[in-house]
Order: C-alpha cells, then sequence, then structure tokens
C-alpha cells in the first residue's frame, strides 16, 4: 500500500496537496445558518421537507430568535415583504442550493430520528433548526466546491501542464473570496454555484468536443437549469455554447463548408427543451410564493441594463455618482478603491491576462469563458444600488467565474514558467494567498476593529495586515474557541 502511495503521490503530487488542504478547510470551517441571505436559501428546504409548505413565517420567527443580530427581524420579517397575491412572506433565494442540499438534509433527519428510537442524542431535536441539520448543509456545499476544484484542475491541463495547473488551482481558491464563502459563510449559495459552473464548463467542453453527441446536450441542458435555480444570474453562462457555435459556423462559412452547421440544430433544440425542463420546478416556486410565475421585484427593480457600474466591478476608482448604502443602522459612503474585485483580489488580474492569452492561443475555448466574464461583469454594473456588495466579505458576485479565472492563470503561468524561476512564481501566489488570507482573518475575527466588510480603506488596510500577527498573538486561543470567533457560531 506504502507503495502504492508512493506512486500516486510521484504521478499526481498537486492531487494530494488539494486534498489535505481541504480536509483542513473543513476542519477549520464555521458551519451556521446565520445571515438573511443563508436563512433564505435555507427555509426552502425546511419549509418543504417539515411543514410541506412554502409559508417561511415560522422558518424566519425561529431564525430570529437563534440569531437575534442577524437583521431578519428588520428585513425578513418585515411587511413590505408579505406577497399582496399570495399572503406569503417572500423568499428571492432561487431553490438550487435546498435541492443540492437535500440529500444531506434528509439523512441528516433520518439519522436523528434513528438515534432517537434507540434512545440516543435525545436533548438534539429533530426539528430541522439543531445544528446536525446546519452542519449537514454547510459542510455539503463545502464538499461541492471542493469537487469543483478538483474537476477544473482536470479540465484545465487540457491547457496548462499539471505543475502550473495545481498552482493556478491553488492560487485562485485560497486567494479569492471563494475560500471564504466555503468555510465562514458557508451556505450562501457560492460554493454550490461554483459547483454547478465547473460542471457546466465541464459539460460544455464536451460538446464542443463531440458536439454531435446528443447526450452531452442533455447534460448541458440539466447543468444549465441548475445554473439558474442556484443563482438567477448564473444562466449567462450560456453565452459559452452560444460563442462555441459561433465559432463552429463562422469557420463553416469561412471554408464555404455549410453543412457541418446542421448536424448542431437537433442538439441545440434538445439542450434548451431539457433546459426549460429543469427550470420548471423554479417557476413553479415562484408561482407558489409570488403568485406570479416570475422572480420577486426586489432584485429586478434594481437593474439599470446601461451598466454604470460594470468598471467599478473590477476597480472602483471613481465610483461615481457615489451611492449611499445602508449597513445595519449606519448610512456608508462607497470610498473609491475600497470595493473592486482587483481591489480584494489581485490575483485576478493576471488571470484576465492569461485568459485574454487563451482566447488568442484557443478561441474555441478561451473566447466562451471571456464572453461569461463580461456578461457577469455587465450584469453587475447594471445592479445600481448594490453592485459595490458593501457589508459582504470581498466581491463574491464573480466566484462562480472562478473556473475561468483559474483556466486563465495556468495558462500564464505556464507561458511564465519557461521565462521566470518557478520558484519566484510559487512565491508571488503565497504573498496573493497571505494576503487574502489576512483580510479574512481581519474581517472574521476582528471586524470590530478591522471594519473591512465596508470596504478597504487604505492606507490602514496596509496597518491592519501588518499588525495582524501580533494581533493574534495576543488573543491566543480565541481562533480555537468557534463560541468567540463569530456569534451565535454555536447555534
Amino acid at each position: 500500500m506504502w507503495n502504492r502511495l508512493r506512486t500516486y503521490y510521484q504521478r499526481d503530487a498537486g492531487q494530494i496537496l488539494l486534498g489535505v488542504l481541504m480536509l483542513l478547510c473543513l476542519v477549520g470551517a464555521l458551519p451556521r445558518v446565520y445571515a438573511t441571505d443563508e436563512v433564505q436559501y435555507y427555509s426552502w428546504l425546511r419549509s418543504a421537507w417539515f411543514d410541506h409548505d412554502v409559508n417561511f413565517a415560522n422558518e424566519y420567527t425561529r431564525f430570529a430568535e437563534i440569531n437575534p443580530q442577524a437583521g431578519i427581524n428588520t428585513s425578513l420579517l418585515m411587511t413590505n415583504r408579505i406577497r399582496p397575491l399570495t399572503g406569503l412572506y417572500g423568499n428571492i433565494a432561487p431553490i438550487g442550493s435546498a435541492i443540492l442540499w437535500s440529500p444531506w438534509f434528509i439523512a441528516t433527519d433520518g439519522g436523528l430520528h434513528a438515534l432517537h428510537t434507540i434512545g440516543f442524542a435525545k436533548n438534539i431535536l429533530a426539528d430541522g433548526y439543531s445544528w446536525p441539520y446546519q452542519r449537514a448543509i454547510c459542510y455539503a456545499s463545502a464538499i461541492y466546491a471542493m469537487l469543483g476544484i478538483l474537476m477544473i484542475r482536470q479540465l484545465t491541463q487540457l491547457w496548462a501542464n499539471r505543475w502550473s495547473s495545481t498552482l493556478a488551482t491553488l492560487g485562485i481558491w485560497l486567494a479569492t473570496p471563494l475560500v471564504y464563502y466555503m468555510t465562514i459563510q458557508m451556505p450562501f449559495a457560492h460554493a454550490n454555484g461554483f459547483f454547478v459552473t465547473c460542471c457546466f464548463v465541464w459539460c460544455w467542453w464536451q460538446t464542443v468536443v463531440t458536439p454531435h453527441r446528443k447526450s452531452r446536450w442533455v447534460l448541458l441542458g440539466v447543468c444549465a437549469g441548475m445554473l439558474y435555480m442556484v443563482r438567477e444570474q448564473l444562466i449567462l453562462f450560456m453565452i459559452m455554447p452560444a460563442v462555441s457555435i459561433g465559432i463552429a459556423g463562422w469557420n463553416a462559412i469561412r471554408n464555404r463548408q455549410i453543412t457541418i452547421i446542421r448536424p448542431y440544430l437537433a442538439p441545440i433544440l434538445i439542450c434548451a427543451f431539457v433546459t426549460g425542463l429543469t427550470l420548471a420546478p423554479q417557476f413553479l416556486a415562484y408561482k407558489l410564493v409570488n403568485g406570479v410565475a416570475k422572480p420577486a421585484s426586489e432584485v429586478s427593480n434594481k437593474l439599470n441594463l446601461c451598466s454604470p457600474h460594470a468598471i467599478d466591478t473590477l476597480i472602483d476608482f471613481d465610483p461615481s455618482p457615489e451611492p449611499i448604502c445602508n449597513v445595519g443602522k449606519e448610512p456608508v459612503s462607497i470610498k473609491a478603491w475600497s470595493r473592486g474585485a482587483l481591489v480584494w483580489s489581485p490575483i485576478l488580474l493576471p488571470a484576465i491576462i492569461g485568459l485574454v492569452g487563451l482566447a488568442r492561443r484557443h478561441p474555441h475555448a478561451g473566447a466562451p469563458m471571456l464572453a461569461a466574464i463580461l456578461l457577469q461583469i455587465w450584469l453587475n454594473g447594471a445592479f445600481g444600488t448594490t453592485w459595490h456588495l458593501s457589508g459582504a466579505f470581498g466581491f463574491r458576485r464573480l466566484i462562480e467565474c472562478s473556473p475561468f479565472f483559474i483556466c486563465g492563470f495556468a495558462f500564464l503561468l505556464d507561458y511564465l514558467k519557461t521565462r521566470i524561476h518557478a520558484r519566484i512564481l510559487i512565491t508571488c501566489v503565497v504573498l496573493l494567498i497571505s494576503w487574502n488570507m489576512g483580510l479574512i482573518i481581519n474581517a472574521t475575527l476582528f471586524n470590530s476593529i478591522t471594519n473591512i466588510r465596508r470596504g478597504l480603506t487604505w492606507p490602514d488596510v496596509w496597518h491592519w495586515q501588518l499588525e495582524l500577527p501580533m494581533r493574534l498573538w495576543q488573543v491566543g486561543n480565541v481562533i480555537f474557541d468557534r463560541c468567540r470567533v463569530l456569534k451565535n457560531g454555536c447555534q
């Protein structure tokens, strides 16, 4: 067995390194349902399984009692959230995460009832609120994201060697908000969204390689439907097969081989039909809660299709007009250089540069990925009042673009490895990871001091990051005391 392990390590040491780091992430995770968005995602599952309805009043009330400082009373339980057509409290979260969590949730419920039957764990209520349920869905999100990481690393090796793919995967995973939403705010939809995006990208590539196999298009349609049901804006990733077909069509016209396009027609129709069929439960959920089969107006009313803040999504050097938002009870002014994705996660800049290079070298692979990122940037800039995501850690709306960033960064590293010593590249990636880890610790342990979630304020951020080792030394074992790390962490 030792010889087998040694042989596997020699063949793919990166896979083992990723596996070890993933286990460490699970050990250090903080699994709990707390914030308003988390409660809305979770309420679909809890209400359907226990109450067999979509009346979330009891879920919202119970979580408001468990987490009185989460702001549920002043948001989810406000009378203006009641839908006039149904008389029910609204829920702007789609149902995809609840679907992905359901096997874990149901298994936990069955296990608790079995333990109660034989006289064990009777102090743990089998009510859908106790810690086993919350931890089950939190760890499910993390495991899904981990599977996505392994999947996209494997795919990236089509355009870069294994060393570059591993380093790029580690960099984008640990130097961006992806790791935060896998370990700290786990019930958000981003970890699930990342996993579904990885599945979608994998299926999309299969349609590029074998476009005439209808089974590939069926799987692509299922993944497309799940994209929408996990996070509605992710349906824009359907631009990828559209660009791929466009490239194939352009090549066919240029080479005067129009007949090449004909076999695409049936698979496209099949994919569209399967996508619509997969989406049916989501529109039924809209109908049951809102009274109409369409998303809630709280989200759609924010959109300005001119996307005035598209550039600010990456670098908010002049967030004009400067918006005022309410985070908690205090008005917050959005300052320049505080909320952009490249400001929070500088590693994304070389990743985007690499993706442009990939699009030039392999347009059938890189061009659709680049188009998908641009659409997400445009959509985020269209949220005129919430584009800045003030109050959130990092620029979380681009987390689902991480598979594309990994591919681009791997391609760039593969190019640079022949020109720059590997140790220098590793050092740069480690420094970028350290920067992100410092932000995470400051935002989690010392947010009352740093207030990082409101935005990065310069030069204070440098002081917070440099003073972090001394702060950690002073607080001692607080890292291992989960109840002190985050309020209500042991609920």
